[in-house]
């Protein structure tokens, strides 16, 4: 009587990789409800750099002193994230999930080509830790939009939420490391 070899476990790379697909897939499903994905592609092209551009060109006026520090910090964490952004996104060339998951599609363009990680959340984060840190008040404000953003990302099916992960945690490094080193 012959025995198969017992089966060796995938090994945690694969796990992981199957579970970000599947969290991809169910925030994907809310892309069923069109006013829910209006909303969201709203939320993201707003994060496309528009209101962050606009708000560093005003935080001088509107903010004096504080406000033009606040700004010179922004503009140093967009400057050398999308440097970073740039290098990982040609290093690691992760397919978007639209491109790799069935299932899946893009409700909305997307900037570039690879997924890993995502420049709108590593973006928003940033300057969300920056503006609260200067304007406390702001945080109202700016952490609900910067959530959405994470959101949209991958309900659109543009990221993966390990893509979202990352460019979070990067943002929010950046943005201690400015404030600390400038």
């Amino acid at each position: 009587m012959r025995t198969d070899p017992p089966e060796r476990p995938l090994p945690a790379w694969h796990r992981w990789a199957e579970r970000d697909r599947s969290w991809s897939r169910a925030l994907h499903r809310c892309a069923g409800r069109p006013a829910l994905v209006w909303l969201l592609v709203a939320v993201s092209r707003a994060a496309d750099g528009g209101i962050w551009y606009a708000a560093m060109l005003a935080l001088p006026w509107l903010g004096g002193e504080r406000g033009t520090a606040c700004a010179l910090r922004m503009l140093t964490v967009a400057l050398v994230n999308l440097v970073i952004y740039k290098i990982m996104k040609r290093h690691f060339a992760r397919p978007r999930p639209y491109v790799a998951c069935p299932g899946i599609r893009a409700c909305t363009p997307s900037l570039d080509e690879h997924s890993f990680p995502s420049g709108h959340v590593m973006h928003a984060v940033g300057f969300s830790a920056l503006l609260s840190a200067y304007f406390p008040w702001l945080a109202w404000w700016v952490w609900p939009f910067t959530a959405l953003v994470a959101l949209s990302r991958v309900a659109l099916g543009l990221h993966y939420p390990s893509d979202v992960l990352v460019g979070a945690a990067m943002g929010w490094f950046m943005a201690f490391a400015v404030l600390a080193l400038f």
